[in-house]
């Protein structure tokens, strides 16, 4: 089961895509425009590969990975540190009711994509797969 677990069963809806699209391209603005004025966030790019919102659009969960997946804990503890900062600069851009609070998970969609090519590319399961 993947990490990025939805948050109904249906899966999200139309708009909960759309507000976490939006959220996330925001969100990736600011950190490439060094706005939050943190030296880690500053010093290391920070990739934002998805924002999953609850259904009541008030929780947005950020999935991050800085570049070359160096220092993941200490940028999850330098976005969750300005979490107000990054919100206010949000909610400034951003056309919502409510400005959603904000939470900061590692991606790990490619380290999950290595550790499968890693398995698949073993010879015993080569073997199986050719049989």
């Amino acid at each position: 089961m993947s990490s990025k677990s939805s948050f109904s069963d249906s899966g999200p809806s139309q708009r909960q895509l759309r507000v976490g699209e939006l959220i996330r391209r925001t969100l990736a603005e600011l950190l490439s425009r060094g706005e939050l004025h943190n030296p880690l966030l500053d010093r290391v790019p920070i990739t934002v590969t998805e924002v999953r919102v609850s259904p009541d659009l008030k929780i947005a969960t950020a999935y991050v990975l800085p570049l070359g997946g160096e220092g993941k804990k200490e940028a999850i503890k330098a976005l969750a540190a300005n979490k107000w900062e990054i919100r206010r600069l949000l909610s400034k851009t951003l056309t919502l009711k409510y400005s959603p609070d904000l939470r900061f998970m590692i991606d790990e969609t490619f380290d999950q994509m290595e550790e499968t090519n890693r398995l698949l590319s073993d010879k015993k399961v080569k073997q199986d797969l050719d049989k």
